[in-house]
């Protein structure tokens, strides 16, 4: 039988976006046998980018998206909603094999991906609260401004400053938003905020207007060349893409690929203009700080704050379980960087809690695989960079399938193969101790205004930058 799709109620308590959507009805699940010139496991961001320019490619191909749940039920629904430039992945890494020319092109190609994202949504007439304001990158004390401004160093020597970048004095950070207890802080224009589940609701919409198959509810149990099982179908399809991201450790040969980690986020209630007017804060504005577990925030559409952040426990049983009452104490820190960057929304009530899964690989950097002899191709590792990085991935897939060389289907991160993690439950103790050593640095960094010596013992499997 096929697949149980969450019910409507389940749905919305997965994030603030599910909640705001309308019509939850799951579309039919997979039965029996079906041909398809094209079939794509997992109907997240990077499958409907690549479904899309699929069907745009070679109008009256038959394309089959298969999809466990609903569009928009994993990490595409649940993310901070951040449409942003920059490369998911360690420049380095990807100069080793691509050279530093190609990292600065790919570098710019993510730039110019946050207008074509934009550009799509209203081509196709898709309402995600698409709006550009750029990103406030804030530094609270002397340890975190050394390291924007280290990392500004690094990326002038090897070319990838963001074109319209401004690094900001204190005073230059409060002309964008009044935040107490600042040091500096830096300003790029390339991000937009975004809604992210009508992002991808409606890229399906869209692809299903091109004649696009989708199928909800619709449990993947094998995939080979050129057939995709289900519990109650099988597709075969000259074409077969695998676009499951942190899910894919649930398919057979890919245990260890990554390293699944919950970043949560919570929601404010709708805040009043003398509120927004006291901090200052433009719609599209995107802001986030420069501690080692981070925080990442957007004003929405309906001007609530929603502010994510990292540090949720990983768990050996486990690691795709979902959130709850134990990723609590992330929350709580939540709440409280809210307030102390964000004091004016003291007495704001939390209307949302919820977490969502990234994938991780050993070198935190991306990679799309294509074998243009089984035509089979894959794309994931996003690291928590996913609403750019599934667009470039789904375009780069759909270049590879058709055929087309271009800035996409040659990127650095196609063709990039990371090691695998070490087995459980090494990959278990390597988790927790990243986020317990993060943790403890910021802990130790806020209190002593000293930079923590202790991250560099946890190089080898931190992230980059």
């Amino acid at each position: 039988m096929p697949a149980a799709s969450p019910t409507a109620g389940a749905i919305r308590s997965r994030s603030l976006w599910l909640d705001q959507l309308g019509d939850l009805t799951p579309r039919e699940p997979l039965v029996g046998e079906q041909v398809a010139d094209v079939v794509i496991v997992g109907g997240g961001l990077t499958g409907m980018w690549a479904a899309l320019h699929l069907a745009q490619a070679r109008p009256g191909q038959r394309i089959v998206v298969l999809e466990r749940q609903v569009v928009g039920y994993g990490a595409a629904g649940r993310n901070g909603g951040w449409c942003s430039a920059g490369m998911a992945g360690s420049p380095k890494a990807y100069a080793r094999t691509s050279g530093w020319e190609a990292v600065r092109s790919a570098a710019r190609l993510t730039e110019t991906a946050v207008d074509e994202i934009g550009a799509t949504l209203a081509a196709h007439d898709i309402s995600a609260d698409f709006v550009k304001g750029g990103t406030l990158v804030i530094a609270a004390t002397r340890p975190q401004w050394r390291r924007l401004q280290d990392g500004q160093a690094t990326a002038a020597v090897h070319g990838l400053v963001e074109p319209g970048t401004r690094v900001l004095n204190p005073d230059g950070v409060r002309a964008i938003v009044q935040t107490p207890n600042v040091v500096g802080g830096l300003f790029t224009p390339h991000c937009a905020r975004i809604q992210p589940a009508r992002l991808v609701r409606g890229l399906a919409d869209a692809c299903e207007r091109l004649g696009v198959v989708i199928h909800e509810g619709s449990s993947v149990e094998s995939l080979e060349p050129g057939r995709v099982r289900t519990a109650a179908g099988l597709v075969r399809a000259g074409t077969v893409l695998r676009t499951t991201e942190a899910w894919s450790e649930q398919l057979a040969g890919r245990g260890a690929s990554y390293l699944p980690l919950t970043s949560m986020m919570i929601a404010t209630e709708p805040l009043p203009d003398a509120v927004w007017n006291e901090l200052g804060w433009p719609q599209g504005l995107t802001i986030r700080d420069r501690h080692h577990l981070f925080f990442y925030a957007q004003r929405t559409a309906d001007d609530r704050i929603a502010i994510g952040g990292r540090g949720a426990p990983y768990r050996l049983r486990d690691p795709l379980a979902e959130f709850g009452d134990r990723d609590r104490p992330v929350w709580n820190r939540l709440e409280q960087a809210l307030l102390e960057h964000f004091p004016q929304t003291r007495g704001a009530s939390t209307t949302h809690r919820w977490g969502g899964l990234l994938a991780v690989p050993r070198d935190w950097s991306m990679s799309l695989t294509w074998d243009p002899v089984e035509r089979v191709g894959a794309a994931g590792g996003y690291s928590g960079h996913g609403v750019v990085a599934a667009y470039l991935a789904g375009r780069g897939l759909a270049d590879l399938v058709t055929g087309r060389r271009s800035p996409y289907s040659t990127a650095p991160w196609v063709g990039h193969r990371s090691r695998r993690w070490e087995p459980e439950p090494l990959r278990y103790l390597a988790a927790n101790a990243i986020v317990r050593v993060l943790d403890g640095a910021d802990r130790f960094e806020d209190a002593t205004d000293r930079t923590a010596r202790r991250v560099r013992l946890l190089s080898p499997v931190l992230p980059p930058g």
